[in-house]
């Protein structure tokens, strides 16, 4: 009679071999991070559609948190839409030695990798499949040099395909931040990223509403540009909390247009800061 790991072990996924007993339970697939690097906390920030101010979020938080005097770095694993330099008004080429290769610090001391850091050309499309695109992240947390971190905020692409497949099962995450806006659809968005973390064992630490409102710089009324919030009962029916606000304010986009964005401070997640200190 065969033994019952031998289809597992003919697979290569057994540790029977080695350890004198096979292990039937969920093959892990977390890479390790670079031996030169020590991470305490990794918080993916996700969105179930294009276009909602994701990035934005993502460095709202690192600059927030950076402030508050951690040493946090930011993973642009948005490999085809890298955004994130150009909001700090970083170009590379990164470095790199043995050891692997360094991010590039922002003006405030964030440290940065993205792919448009290794390119020769920033305006250059990056047309990989898939496998390439999730190998790249991959190497983001293997190769990179992040030296002693308190947070890493991985920015990832919308939706639920390979990219935010690959994080969820390559790197220890800790908890994700749902990035969304008031649109109608936005309960069924919330739900799809809602639903993958949990079937990625995945803690989601709350949602936060961009374009939630407009403020008249005349009169300081607030206009709901794209209606009426229903963040909070959406929120509130899946038990996840509601991390913040923000509201469509020109300053922000002129800082990350003129690549001063660590000259920000988004007073409207202060909520989402305290949960993250308190992790």
């Amino acid at each position: 009679m065969a033994s019952s790991c031998e289809g597992c072990a003919s697979a290569g996924n057994c540790s029977a071999q080695e350890n004198g007993g096979c292990d039937q339970g969920p093959q892990s697939f977390l890479e390790k991070l670079n031996e030169y690097s020590s991470v305490k906390k990794v918080i993916g920030v996700v969105s179930g559609k294009g276009g909602v101010g994701k990035s934005f979020v993502t460095a709202s938080l690192a600059s927030a948190m950076r402030k508050k005097g951690y040493s946090v770095g930011i993973l642009d694993a948005d490999i085809t839409g890298p955004s994130i330099p150009k909001m700090y008004g970083l170009h590379g080429p990164a470095t790199g030695s043995e050891m692997g290769i360094y991010p590039i610090e922002s003006s405030d001391g964030i440290k940065i990798m993205s792919v448009n850091l290794l390119m020769e050309d920033e305006e250059a499309p990056v047309i990989w499949r898939g496998p390439v695109i999730a190998g790249t992240v991959k190497q983001f947390w293997t190769d990179v040099v992040w030296g002693d971190l308190d947070y890493l905020f991985v920015d990832m692409p919308p939706g639920t395909g390979d990219v935010p497949l690959t994080v969820f099962q390559s790197l220890p995450v800790d908890g994700i931040v749902v990035v969304t806006s008031p649109q109608e659809l936005v309960q069924m968005i919330v739900k799809k990223a809602y639903n993958m973390a949990g079937m990625m064992n995945i803690p989601v630490l709350g949602v936060v509403e961009n374009y939630s409102y407009l403020v008249c710089p005349d009169c300081g009324k607030e206009i709901k540009v794209f209606g009426e919030s229903h963040i909070d009962e959406i929120a509130s029916g899946m038990g996840i909390e509601v991390l913040g606000k923000l509201p469509l304010d020109p300053a922000f986009a002129e800082l990350a247009d003129a690549g001063l964005f660590g000259k920000a401070d988004n007073i409207y997640l202060d909520k989402a800061v305290k949960t993250l200190e308190e992790m």
